[in-house]
């Protein structure tokens, strides 16, 4: 398991990260998630040892972690660390070889991930001739290639259309049912929330919150949608009802307990026909927003 613990950096009078702390589950995709200039890259170079943290550390497994063990990671920065005027088959048996790999191994292995990635028949291509998209999965190919013994992974579907994303969360998958913890950011919500199982969200260094998506959405009180034939603004002011939002006939509300719930709905049944009525799973971009504001 991947630890940040209580993890601190500064940049003269800035405090990019203030006393950051949170697990990197093994076998479990964490997705890493906040604004423009949250620590989220910040937090992944000092897990890579790219920077140092002014306080606090990074475990691997309850121990402190090494060099050593950050060169089984794999690492793919935000900002593409290939070269783009040199052929990609090359330079990925190249980043192989870096990693240990006896070079015949390393050119294997990179020639079998080109060909996954439909690019076998361009490993001679310049990285710069290949579409932003393909960069990205030569940029993945190379995190991946030594066989990580955990990957973090800056923004790894930034330009990959839907087909790729699939494509890329399949070869990932197949790291964490080997046990691998996988940390990743994002700034598209909705694929953190349909790929990840939990969540870290950062605003300005520091953690709000944690958890799995699941985990997030019940911290608060739930919230129940409402659709009748009849405008619903009767609901405002009602005891132990806060109401979110209504527009006609549809409405969002919390109630303080299940008692009110059931009280609501026979008010609604008694002033007409009910068509829906229940909890609503909330996205992560609502949760998102709801901590960050």
């Amino acid at each position: 398991m991947l630890e940040v613990v209580n993890v601190t950096r500064r940049f003269g009078d800035l405090t990019a990260l203030g006393n950051v702390s949170f697990t990197v589950p093994d076998g479990r995709f964490t997705g890493f998630v906040g604004g423009n200039g949250a620590g989220k890259t910040t937090t992944m170079r000092i897990i890579m040892g790219v920077l140092a943290p002014t306080s606090g550390e990074v475990r691997w497994n309850g121990q402190t972690l090494t060099a050593r063990d950050r060169a089984e990671f794999g690492y793919m920065p935000e900002e593409r660390g290939l070269y783009p005027k040199q052929p990609i088959l090359p330079q990925l048996a190249y980043l192989g070889e870096l990693h240990g790999m006896p070079a015949k191994d390393a050119k294997d292995a990179a020639r079998a991930l080109l060909e996954r990635f439909n690019l076998g028949d361009r490993t001679r291509d310049k990285l710069e001739k290949l579409s932003l998209g393909n960069q990205q999965r030569v940029q993945i190919a190379g995190a991946v290639i030594a066989s990580p013994k955990a990957l973090i992974l800056d923004e790894p579907f930034s330009g990959l259309d839907p087909d790729a994303v699939d494509e890329m969360f399949a070869l990932l998958t197949e790291f964490t049912r080997r046990g691998v913890p996988v940390l990743f950011s994002s700034h598209q919500l909705e694929l953190v929330e349909r790929l990840c199982h939990q969540v870290v969200i950062l605003r300005k260094g520091n953690v709000l919150a944690a958890g799995s998506v699941n985990d997030l959405r019940t911290a608060g009180r739930p919230r129940h949608g409402l659709h009748t034939d009849a405008d619903l603004g009767w609901l405002r002011g009602q005891p132990g009802v806060t109401v979110i939002d209504i527009d006609g006939p549809r409405a969002q509300v919390e109630f303080a307990d299940e008692t009110v719930a059931q009280r609501v709905l026979a008010e609604a049944v008694a002033r007409g026909a009910v068509h829906s009525f229940g909890p609503i799973v909330r996205p992560l971009s609502d949760i998102y927003r709801e901590v960050t504001r």
